[in-house]
Formats: structure tokens, sequence, C-alpha cells
């Protein structure tokens, strides 16, 4: 069958679509920019592309034809804290406006599990959005779930960066809430499951695992499971506003993030019923089977995605390609050229850049400047990167954005998220004389912006001068 997929560069599209093209259906990705999918050849060969942003003014001009199926993926709790439920009732109204014209057979949305009256405005949205889609002229198709273990979604990191840096750890009450935590091969088995099933249009369903269990005990198993020592300590008078601070600073989270799943951890979500699991005969497994396969990704560096290439886990608003242009007026530079031997090795070295490994020269003056990001409010370095060896557009990379990563043309362009008074961009380049340039490029805003650069011009004498050395030295990633 045809199925449009919303959300194809998200976290739970990105495990989805290989599963779908593996059945043999036809796939048309939906995404906002198409240069951030982030897909290898052979993918994007299988697919179709729909570009279009939900939250614009509805344009029927370039509609795909004979979708029978629609998923909707879409989210925007990370965007914002306070207007982010007012965005996705915009775009759950215009996607319906898009699924009338096209004449989808079935919409299948995966929500959170709402089994109280009082709700968190996170939890509200959700069931605001599916009371939307249920007015549609399709029918429709709610899979409720709580949280989601797998490698690189947010709670199972947040979890690990908690556990993994904390031996001891004091905790807001709300780590008493219970939740039926699911693993992401279950929510996908549910999402392809419900495929034009009759016996589940026109209505909603709790997914979860088979472990009802509190966030502190989902801590404890994951240091048991692990091999950690942890002690917790529950305090009853850490407020939201405190907790959520505290998610910030210990974790790779962002703070827009953090405030809106601190309101939702104060909610139980555990399934009401496990009608589907029986209809689609599906066995769940445990939270520490989840532990344990995600852990078997992330050793054999198979993570295929992860909440923090999303791009609103930084500062971005806009598409990728609108800075993609490196501006040529009113900028600063600093611009550092080396003759290369072995290209294959720079290359390498180039694209292993950040994260574990660092940036090749004064790795400490860079955490530094991480650290002093996350003290006003931006992303810090806690992001690091997806995968050792790969970088797609798109990805995360410490407190960079990947606006370009072809090693054909032997180039990689990064933006900077942390907060500045003004634009950054590094470039990697090697022309056709093998000559490697790299250049730091700084579009001030106003005499703060200058300010800024020329005070930090000491230290980029000495950071890129033995960055560009070490990239050319070192021996590459093993």
């Amino acid at each position: 069958m045809k199925i449009l997929l919303t959300g194809a560069n998200g976290y739970v599209g990105r495990r989805l679509l290989p599963e779908l093209l593996t059945e043999g259906h036809e796939v048309v990705c939906c995404v906002r920019d198409k240069t951030r999918l982030g897909l290898d050849k052979a993918t994007l060969d299988a697919i179709n592309i729909w570009e279009v942003d939900f939250l614009d003014e509805v344009d029927f001009s370039n509609l795909p034809k004979d979708i029978d199926v629609a998923y909707y993926l879409i989210h925007s709790m990370t965007s914002s804290t306070t207007d982010f439920d007012t965005l996705e009732s915009k775009a759950a109204n215009n996607f319906n406006l898009y699924m009338n014209e096209i004449g989808v057979k079935q919409v299948v949305y995966l929500s959170g599990i709402v089994n109280t009256e009082v709700l968190s405005k996170h939890l509200q949205s959700r069931k605001n959005v599916e009371d939307i889609l249920f007015e549609g002229n399709f029918k429709t198709t709610v899979l409720r779930a709580g949280i989601i273990v797998g490698s690189g979604s947010s709670s199972f990191e947040i979890i690990r960066d908690l556990c993994e840096k904390l031996p001891i750890m004091i905790t807001p009450k709300w780590v008493l809430t219970k939740c039926q935590p699911i693993a992401i091969r279950d929510v996908i088995q549910y999402l392809i499951g419900v495929l034009l099933r009759e016996d589940c249009y026109n209505d909603s369903f709790d997914i979860g695992g088979p472990n009802v269990i509190t966030y502190k005990e989902m801590m404890l198993l994951y240091a048991k499971t692990r091999k950690i020592k942890l002690a917790v300590i529950t305090l009853p008078f850490m407020t939201p506003k405190l907790s959520s601070y505290w998610l910030y600073f210990v974790t790779s989270t962002s703070y827009k993030l953090a405030i809106n799943l601190v309101n939702s951890m104060k909610m139980e979500v555990v399934c009401k019923d496990n009608r589907l699991q029986r209809i689609l005969k599906i066995k769940p497994i445990t939270y520490v089977e989840a532990i344990n396969l995600a852990f078997i990704k992330i050793e054999q560096n198979l993570v295929i995605s992860s909440w923090k290439d999303s791009l609103v886990s930084g500062r971005f608003e806009h598409n990728l390609s609108e800075f993609i242009q490196i501006p040529k007026y009113g900028c600063l530079k600093d611009h550092q050229k080396r003759k290369v031997v072995d290209i294959e090795k720079a290359l390498d070295n180039i694209w292993t850049i950040g994260g574990e490994r660092g940036w090749y020269y004064g790795n400490w003056m860079w955490q530094t400047r991480g650290f002093l990001d996350k003290i006003v409010g931006g992303v810090g370095t806690r992001r690091g990167r997806t995968h050792p060896r790969h970088l797609d557009t798109g990805d995360a990379l410490d407190f960079w954005r990947v606006l370009l990563a072809n090693k054909e043309e032997k180039r990689l362009l990064l933006f900077a998220e942390m907060k500045l008074p003004g634009e950054a961009w590094l470039e990697f380049r090697i022309d056709e004389e093998n000559t490697l340039h790299q250049i730091a490029t700084f579009r001030p805003r106003g005499i703060f912006g200058r300010l800024y650069w020329y005070s930090l011009v000491p230290f980029h004498f000495f950071i890129f001068g033995g960055m560009i050395d070490n990239i050319i030295k070192s021996e590459p990633l093993k």
C-alpha cells in the first residue's frame, strides 16, 4: 500500500521507515526540510518526498496522490514552554485539510496515555490533537504510549544521563509516579499492525510494556542492569521549576523539553486496557529487556535515530537551507590552510570530530565553553553526537548543527547553536589542490558581537591552529 509518513526524520519516524520499506510498502516521507532527512542513497531512491510545513498556509498545488494510510507523528512539545499546544492544534487542523483533499482511508496517530481528568499541558495537547483528527473525513486510529525506551529516545537518554553521572541522586517526589514504559520495537509493531484494520478504525488504544513501575524504579532497574551503584533520595519540596533546572543541567535535554516533561511526569501514565495487544497478538518485551536491546545498538554503533538530532533540541526555528550559504559581508573570519598528504585520513578525522573524541585541541576549553553556554540557557555540549563515525545533514554535534556533510565533495559545514551575540559557522573543506581549508565565520550582532569575537582572537590563534594541525596528524578513529 502507499503510505504517507509525517515526522519522517523524527525519532519514531526514522525507526518506522525501514520497517515499512522492508514490508514492501510505497512510502512518501513528509518533512519540512528535505535536506535533513539524512538517509542513505538506497533509501532515498526507494521513497518519495513531500516537503511541507503544516504550520504554513495550506497549499494544495503539490499534493501526493493515491495515499492509503497516513502516519501522524508530529509533536511540538520541545519547541516551546507556552504555546506548543496552539502550534500542535494548528498543525493538526491543516493536516486534516490536506488528508481530506488527498482522500486517505486511515490516519494513525501516536499520542500519549491520558487516564485522568486533570492532564498536564503536554498530555492535554495530545488529547486535543486526537479530537481534531477524529473530525477528519477518514478513519482514525490512535495509539497512546507512555515512556518509550530505546537507543536514542529522549526518556531513555535522560535516564542514562542521570544514572551514569550521579551515583547519589536527590530527586523530587514525582519520581514516585507510576508509568508503563514500552520498547520502541513494540511501538513499531503496533504502528504497523493497525494498518487498514477495520477493527482498529475510529478508536483509541493504550499501548505499554508488561511492567508498571515508578520513575524511581526505572532508574534503579537501569542501574542494576548496567551494574552501576545508585542511591536515590526523594525530597517532597522540589518545585516543578527547580526539577526542570535539575534535569536541564544534569542531562542533555533542553530546558523547554525538561519543563514539559516534569509537568507530565506528575501524572500517572498507565494503560487502562490491553485490547490492542490481544487483537494484534503482540507480546511486549520487559523494561529490562528493552534496556539491554538499546545497549546492543549503542555498543555496535547502530543507533538509527536520536531525539537530540531534532531541530528543536537546539535553537533552530527555520530550515537548515536558510543558513547553508555563508554570508560574505559584515563577517569576521579565521581561515587556516594546510596541505594534506593523506586525504582519506584527514576526512576520517573531520567526520569523527566532537562527541567523545573531542575537537583535537584544547578540549578543556571547548568543554568550558559548553558549560558556560549551558549556564546561560544554551544547549551546551551534552548532546554529543549520535554516531562516532558518521554525520548526516541535520545532526546535532555538541553545540553545533550539521548544515552539510558531503564526503564526496570533501566538505563539512557546521552552524553554531550555542548562545552568541551573532551567528557562527565552522567549515572544513579540501580543495582540488589537496589543501584543507578550516574557516570559522562569525557574523556579529552589534558592538557587543564584535567585542566578543576580538576578545577571543588570542584563544583562536591556538585553538584553530592546533585543531587543523591535529586533524591532519591524528590517527583515524578505530
